[in-house]
């Protein structure tokens, strides 16, 4: 839900979803080092072992006269904060799913997956969701076919792999992520246009195809 804020500036807020330890924190502390434009602080609530406890909160203004703010959010990915998870999903634009790549996490990277599904009903096909596998760096890091079949994806959707804590494909996942949240936002019907090209290209990949070759971006 697009705000128009005091300023006059319009604010977008995207919410990283995933499970506990996939990495949402890291990204958003990666992003701001590596972001050109105007950025605040990271706010953020932590427990005592590091892990988020409600929210990290990070804005992002692509330049000093631009009207448009993107608020990023994450959620905290224990079980135990199922109610904040959908309370931080409220009013969001777009979503990144941080999916991670450990063989352990597989189940859930799943039952998250199946929750934001749930929390979002039949929102989730109207805005824009972007896959992120992360921890590509691991030495045991499951292939990412396998990572995607466990969420059960129905539609085309961007994956990007990526690397939180060295920052590969996080610049490309969120210049890709604004673009998305921007069309949706204001420009619905080139939105429209730009998902039935990515289903014609890819329409031989669903339903059951879908992540034999999804949009994965290496």
């Amino acid at each position: 839900m697009v705000v128009i804020a005091a300023d006059g500036k319009y604010r977008l807020k995207i919410v990283l979803y995933g499970p506990s330890l996939s990495g949402k924190t890291e990204m958003l502390k990666t992003l701001r080092k590596m972001f050109i434009g105007v950025r605040s602080k990271l706010y953020s609530i932590q427990e005592t072992n590091g892990r988020t406890l409600f929210f990290d909160y990070l804005v992002i203004r692509p330049g000093n006269n631009v009207n448009f703010v993107f608020d990023l959010y994450t959620v905290p990915g224990q079980r135990r904060h199922a109610r904040q998870r959908r309370v931080i999903l409220n009013g969001a634009d777009s979503i990144i799913f941080v999916a991670d790549s450990a063989p352990i996490a597989i189940y859930e990277n799943a039952k998250s997956f199946d929750e934001l599904r749930f929390y979002l009903s039949g929102i989730l096909d109207k805005v824009p969701l972007i896959i992120a596998v992360n921890k590509r760096d691991l030495p045991d890091a499951l292939p990412i076919r396998l990572v995607l079949n466990s969420l059960k994806l129905t539609k085309p959707t961007p994956v990007f792999s990526t690397v939180a804590t060295t920052g590969k494909g996080i610049k490309e996942l969120f210049r890709e992520a604004f673009r998305l949240t921007m069309l949706a936002s204001f420009f619905p019907t080139l939105y429209k246009k730009e998902l039935a090209r990515i289903i014609e290209m890819h329409k031989y990949l669903l339903p059951e195809e879908l992540t034999r070759e999804p949009l994965i971006k290496l």
